[in-house]
Formats: C-alpha cells, sequence, structure tokens
C-alpha cells in the first residue's frame, strides 16, 4: 500500500536533508526524490517554512512510532524496576536514533540549527521538544526525581550531547553500543538521583 501524499512527501525531504543537508532541500527536489508530479510538494507546503514544519513533525512522528512510552507517557508494565526499565528503554531509543535512525537525527540536527535563524521553525521545534521534556518529566518522577522537571532538562540535555558526539561531533567514528548506552545512562541517572536503594 502506498504511504499518504505528505507521508511520501516528507520522508523524501528528510532523506534531502540527510544526504544534502537543507541546501538540497527544494519544493522541486522533493517532487523528483518523492517520484511525485511537478509541483505536488508546493501544492501540500507553499512556504519553505511550511515545508520544513512539515519535515519536522514526521521527524517526531517516526522517532516515537516504535515506542508506546512515548504515546502513553509512562512507562510500561514490566517485572523490571522502573529506573532499571528507564536505562533499557532510553539505550534503545538512543542505539536506535544512532542506527537505524541515524538520518532522522542528521536531518533533526539539520533543523535545529536552521531554527536557531528561523523564528517560526523555532516555534515548532520548542513545542514538539516539549512533549518530550514533560514525559522526561513524568518518567523520572516515577523512578524518585525530587525535581523532575529540572531533571528532565538535564537529561535532554545529555541525550542530545550524546547524539551529536556520536553523529556529527568528534565521536562520529564510534557508535556507543546499548551495553555503553545502558552503563552511562545509570551513571547519569545515579548522578541525578542518587544511588538506587
Amino acid at each position: 500500500m502506498t504511504p499518504p501524499r505528505p507521508t511520501l512527501i516528507a520522508d523524501a525531504a528528510i532523506d534531502l536533508i540527510a544526504d544534502a543537508g537543507l541546501r538540497g532541500l527544494t519544493h522541486r527536489a522533493v517532487d523528483d526524490a518523492s517520484g511525485l508530479p511537478a509541483g505536488s510538494t508546493s501544492n501540500l507546503a507553499r512556504t519553505r517554512a511550511a515545508l520544513l514544519e512539515l519535515v519536522l513533525t514526521r521527524i517526531v512522528e517516526r522517532e516515537t512510532a516504535d515506542y508506546p512510552v512515548f504515546v502513553e507517557g509512562r512507562l510500561p508494565e514490566s517485572t523490571l524496576p522502573a529506573r532499571r526499565l528507564l536505562v533499557e528503554i532510553g539505550a534503545e531509543v538512543l542505539f536506535q536514533a544512532l542506527t537505524s535512525g541515524r538520518r532522522l537525527t542528521l536531518a533533526r540536527l539539520e533543523l535545529a540549527l536552521e531554527a536557531t535563524r528561523r523564528p517560526e521553525l523555532r516555534t515548532v521545534y520548542d513545542r514538539l521538544g516539549a512533549r518530550f521534556a514533560q514525559l522526561a518529566a513524568e518518567l523520572l518522577a516515577a523512578v524518585g526525581s525530587a525535581d523532575p522537571v529540572a531533571d528532565a532538562r538535564r537529561l535532554i540535555r545529555w541525550c542530545d550531547g550524546v547524539l551529536f558526539n556520536a553523529t556529527a561531533g568528534s565521536g562520529h567514528w564510534h557508535v556507543p553500543t546499548p551495553e555503553e548506552l545502558r552503563e552511562e545512562i545509570d551513571r547519569y541517572l545515579t548522578a541525578l538521583l542518587g544511588a538506587e536503594v
């Protein structure tokens, strides 16, 4: 079954950004990459700002699709203690973002930089990011944080640093293994929350 036209356009745009950066993103290039007739992209997203919003929304949709925790806003039922489960899910999400989701991560980093120059994109980026911040705060509260909002900001900064470092930064040559990510998340949570009792 062929995906809906907005999905085809957004996915083609994500690939263009991952391959060529935002300089390679034009309405015509998206038409060509998606295999749709000329004018299809501009009919859906008339301006560049509208196209960037479509792309960013689709990135978030794809990044969260495999993780019910993002939809339900809570840790799933498990025999693992809540903190251990948060470590496992966090490592899995980061590892996917650095491997099978690497192109999404690259595109998102490009859009994050563009948002520093485009107030309309900054608004969209911040609105979508606020969902993650709220979820992180709720999950941290569930594992004992005394200040979940502040701890969520700290954890997100750390996660963003890991993603940047391993895709575009000085550590791009080494993708951390799931084991390394679990160990690092566990250490970070211990720094935030204290030793697990």
